[in-house]
Parts: C-alpha cells; sequence; structure tokens
C-alpha cells in the first residue's frame, strides 16, 4: 500500500476562468484555463527537441506557477531507478543523464497502473517518500510539484516543477498543472520513441559499415594444411568450438591465428552472431578503452556522439583479441571484469553493459616470460589460458608448402586480374622448402604475389629468394624424374641431405634440427613418418654415420 497520496486528481474538461496571482509581477488577474492549455500545447508540439519544447512552456508555466525548474522524468526497469529525460531552467533546456535510485514505494508509484491522472503537492520534501531520495539534487529547502503523465492508462514518466522555499505550492497550482497532464504525456512518448529511432539508426548504420568492412577483408579466406599441419590444431579446434570457453591461440606471427580463430567461431553456436577483430597493438594508447569499451556522448572532446564500443558490438557473438601481450595494464583490468562480471561500462558512463561473448585471444610473445616482468597480469593470464592452441610455424608444417602456393596463386592472380594462374618452375618447390621462412604464411603470401610481378607470363622460379638453411650450400640436384616431384619424397630427400651434412646429428647445435628450424622432436616424428632411420636404427643406413649423443 502506498503511504503517500496525490493533492489532486484531474477531472476531464474542467476549464474555467479563475482569479489567478501573476508570479512575475505579483498581481491578481482573471486567467482563461482554455487560453493557458493551448499555448502549452503549442510550446510542448512546436519542437521535435523535447529540451527546447519544456523550455519553452517553461518560460510560460513560471508567470502562473512558480518554477526554478522543470524536469521530464521516466522509470527505468532495467537498474529500477528514475532517470531525467530532459530539463530546463532559466538559462535553457537541455537533455540530462541524472538519475535517482528508488525506494520501495517510489517502485510502486512508478509502476502501478491507474486511470486517474494525479498531482502530488510536495511542500516539506524531507517528510515525503516520492522525493526524500532525491533531496541531495533538489535541497530540502524547496517546494515540488509532481504529476503523473498518462497516456491511454498507461504510465509514461512524470513533469517535475521545483521551486526555492518552503509552502510555495497550493492546490490551485497542482489542479492548473494538471490540465497540462495529456500534453506533456503525448509529448514526452513521442520525443523518446524518436529518440530510440535515431539511436537504432545510427547503430545500424554503423554496424552496416562495420561488418562491409569486415566482410570484404574476409573474402578469399581459406585453412590449407587441415588434412596435413594442421590436423592437430584443427582436432582441437572441433573439440572446443561447441562450448564458450575462452581459447588462447600461441604462435609465431603470421601463422594464421586470426583463420583459427573464425575457425572456431564458425563451428560453433555463436556462428550467426557477430565476429568482432581487434589488433589490440595497433590501437593507440588513448584510444583504446573507447574502442574496446565505447563512449558516451560528451565524455571528452570529439565525443559528439555515442559510440558502442567492440565488446558491445560482439554481444551474442566471439571477439578475437589480436597481439594480446600489447594490451595497456589498465585495459588488462577491464578485460578481466569483462571475464568475470559479463559487463562493460563505456567511458563517460555510469550504468554497467551486459554483454553476453566469446573471448578469443592470441599473441606471438611468451606471455609466461611477461608475467614475471610484470607487463602482464597472471590473473588474466590464467582466466584466457583455459584452453590453449599452439598454432606451428610453417618451418614446423612444410608439407603444406605446395597447397599454400597453389592457392595463393590463385588468389593473387583474381585480385591482381591476370588472364590465367602461371605455373611454377622446375625445382620452384624445392627451391621454396629450403628457405626458413621467418614470417611463416604471411611472408609466403607475400613471396607469391611478388614472383606474379616480376615473373610476367614466365614459371615462377622464385630465384630472387634468398635461402637461409645451411643445407642449401650442400644440396644436390633433385632428379627431374616423376619419383622426384612427390611432396613426400622431395622432403625425405631433403632431410638426408642435411643430416649428410651433420653426420646424422639430429639434436645440439650443429644438429639437423637446427639447421630445418624445427623442434629435434618435430623432426624424429617427421622421419618416422617418412621412413628415415634414427638412433640405433641409422647405424644401418649407409647415408650417415649416427653420433652417440643421438642414439636414443
Amino acid at each position: 500500500m502506498l503511504n503517500f497520496s496525490p493533492i489532486y486528481r484531474i477531472k476531464k474538461y474542467h476549464i474555467f476562468n479563475i482569479l489567478f496571482k501573476n508570479t512575475k509581477y505579483g498581481r491578481w488577474f482573471k486567467m482563461d484555463e482554455k487560453e493557458f492549455f493551448i499555448e502549452i500545447t503549442r510550446r510542448i508540439c512546436g519542437s521535435l527537441e523535447i529540451e527546447k519544447a519544456l523550455h519553452r512552456c517553461f518560460m510560460y508555466i513560471r508567470d502562473f506557477i512558480p518554477a526554478d525548474q522543470a524536469y521530464l522524468t521516466y522509470y527505468d526497469p532495467g537498474p529500477e531507478v528514475i532517470r531525467v529525460f530532459a530539463m530546463a531552467t532559466i538559462e535553457g533546456g537541455h537533455r540530462s543523464k541524472i538519475r535517482f535510485p528508488l525506494s520501495p514505494s517510489n517502485k510502486a508509484w512508478q509502476i502501478k497502473k491507474s486511470k486517474v491522472r494525479e498531482v502530488y503537492l510536495v511542500n516539506r520534501p524531507e517528510e515525503h517518500p516520492l522525493v526524500k531520495n532525491a533531496l541531495e539534487f533538489f535541497g530540502e529547502d524547496s517546494s515540488i510539484l509532481v504529476m503523473r503523465l498518462i497516456v491511454e492508462k498507461e504510465f509514461v514518466g512524470a513533469l517535475v516543477l521545483r521551486t526555492d522555499g518552503r509552502d510555495k505550492y497550493s492546490k490551485n497550482h497542482a489542479r492548473l498543472l494538471g490540465k497540462l497532464n495529456e500534453s506533456f504525456a503525448i509529448a514526452l512518448a513521442n520525443s523518446r520513441k524518436h529518440q530510440e529511432i535515431l539511436e537504432l539508426k545510427d547503430l545500424l548504420v554503423d554496424d552496416n559499415r562495420y561488418l562491409q568492412n569486415e566482410l570484404s577483408q574476409r573474402d578469399g579466406e581459406e585453412i590449407i594444411g587441415t588434412e596435413f599441419g594442421l590436423k592437430g590444431v584443427m582436432g582441437l579446434v572441433r573439440k572446443v568450438a561447441r562450448l564458450s570457453s575462452p581459447v588462447l591461440l600461441l604462435g609465431e606471427t603470421g601463422t594464421g591465428k586470426e583463420l583459427i580463430a573464425t575457425a572456431i567461431h564458425n563451428s560453433s553456436a555463436r556462428s550467426e552472431g557477430p565476429f568482432i577483430k581487434v589488433n589490440c597493438g595497433a590501437i593507440p594508447e588513448t584510444l583504446i578503452d573507447s574502442e574496446l569499451f565505447g563512449h558516451e556522448k560528451g565524455a571528452f572532446t570529439g565525443a559528439i556522439t555515442q559510440k558502442r564500443g567492440r565488446f558491445e558490438r560482439a554481444h551474442g557473438g566471439t571477439i578475437f583479441l589480436d597481439e594480446i601481450g600489447e594490451l595497456i595494464p589498465d585495459a588488462q583490468v577491464k578485460l578481466l571484469r569483462v571475464l568475470q562480471e559479463k559487463e562493460i561500462e563505456r567511458v563517460g558512463g555510469t550504468n554497467p553493459v551486459k554483454v553476453d561473448i566469446r573471448v578469443i585471444a592470441a599473441t606471438h610473445r611468451d606471455l609466461k616470460a611477461m608475467l614475471s616482468e610484470k607487463k602482464f597480469r597472471e590473473d588474466l593470464y590464467y582466466r584466457l589460458k583455459v584452453f590453449p592452441i599452439v598454432i606451428p610455424s610453417l618451418r614446423e608444417r612444410m608439407a603444406d608448402i605446395p597447397a599454400l602456393i597453389q592457392h595463393f596463386m590463385q588468389k593473387k592472380s583474381r585480385e591482381m586480374g591476370l588472364p590465367g594462374i602461371p605455373v611454377l618452375a622446375d625445382r620452384a618447390i624445392e627451391r621454396l622448402l629450403s628457405y626458413n621462412w621467418p614470417g611463416n604464411i604471411r611472408e609466403l603470401e607475400n613471396v607469391v604475389e611478388r614472383a606474379l610481378i616480376i615473373s610476367g607470363n614466365e614459371p615462377l622460379s622464385f630465384n630472387d629468394l634468398q635461402t637461409t638453411s645451411a643445407a642449401d650450400s650442400v644440396r644436390t640436384p633433385i632428379a627431374q624424374d616423376e619419383q622426384s616431384l612427390d611432396l613426400d619424397n622431395v622432403i625425405s630427400m631433403h632431410i638426408h641431405q642435411v643430416l649428410v651434412m651433420t653426420d646424422g646429428k639430429i639434436q645440439g647445435k650443429q644438429g639437423a634440427a637446427r639447421l630445418l628450424g624445427v623442434k629435434p622432436n618435430t623432426l624424429r616424428h617427421r622421419m618416422m613418418k617418412l621412413g628415415i632411420p634414427f638412433g640405433r636404427k641409422a647405424k644401418k643406413d649407409p647415408v650417415f654415420t649416427p653420433k652417440e649423443d643421438d642414439i636414443v
């Protein structure tokens, strides 16, 4: 049961002449309430900008009703607060972000249904439950009129008048204000709907621009090596994709971490939602909060509109944080909050925004080393490292090079508008397999593009590629027969050449693994698959004599 009641219940169409004291000149005069109603209606409906319309009404009303401020408010059921939509003073009208907490009785007043339009007269605000929660804003030395605004039996908000001093309002003031209920109710409801439409339009344009850019960048992307060098990685992708757990992708620059992140998103239940990519190392420190978490209008110089950040855009989908190791400490703290609380707060905002997202992070840096150097938060590291996936370098998946070359030749030929796809020159694959590829797949793509530019209509030879493998100096010609074109045979012969140079030694500073740029266990695994003996079995191989430290 509400513990306060209205001072006046408005009766419809009771319009007549009364004696009224003009607050501006202090004189009594006969007032035509019909004329008062018409003039206010004309002013409140005279502008699409509710703050301007409210100010015009305020300047007219205060000739008859004491007023130093006027407010249009509404109830926000999310955080359960009263929000000020617009306000007016003598200086002018403007939009407002002021909000007031609700007491239980206030909440009941906000949500109750009523056919009756009511005006509440509050001459002692500290004693009245309707406004006592807002005393810090209004001040105790105030008199207040509050009118519930009703449209078709639905409560849409309230018009509040405030003036300095106690006991400034009378029942006549309340009754006169009540005549304006319908005009202000319709104006407030329409203005809020108009504002929502404008915001949705801006969001739609913004999203369309963003997604068009994303789609243009994704065109032609394909994962090569799912059955060879990336077979293990894709197995992990299939296991984790159906979950919402964070994923941490580790690997050298240029290994295709973004493609793997895309594959996880596309294979998940969130595939219909947005996939938002963020390069944490490419955003200036001064803009990173705004880019990731968004900002409110007026939050800083240049913030002329509200902006949603990348996390808010990713709601219902996946956000990919590339180069997470470059994230500044302040942003790391906020990211941790997103992972823990599933909410963000815009720059200049006061209300948390709930987000339903999946986080996939990637880095080429050693995060463990960064922990010891206090450059990366330990709690964030373990939050992200729920399911780590290591992407192998191109040196560790040399078997994928022929397929990658063919893919990039087709892609770049199409982009460059070439009439056809060139062919490879003799021993071109051998030259590519003998290179160390420090830039990984990204470098391979650039090498193909450069070769297409240089070659004209000639076969691609990659003669300008400077091989970095030490084995290059002792490489013997490969016989140009049908068997030599087999990929496994090419790789096998190349490994044999390196083993000859190292006298069969696999690991260590002068070992084959170091020269080939792979881990010793990776090389042994590849040799087992290709049937190349090592260890004790290698003693019987006439090609080389193994070192003692390699007999395992």
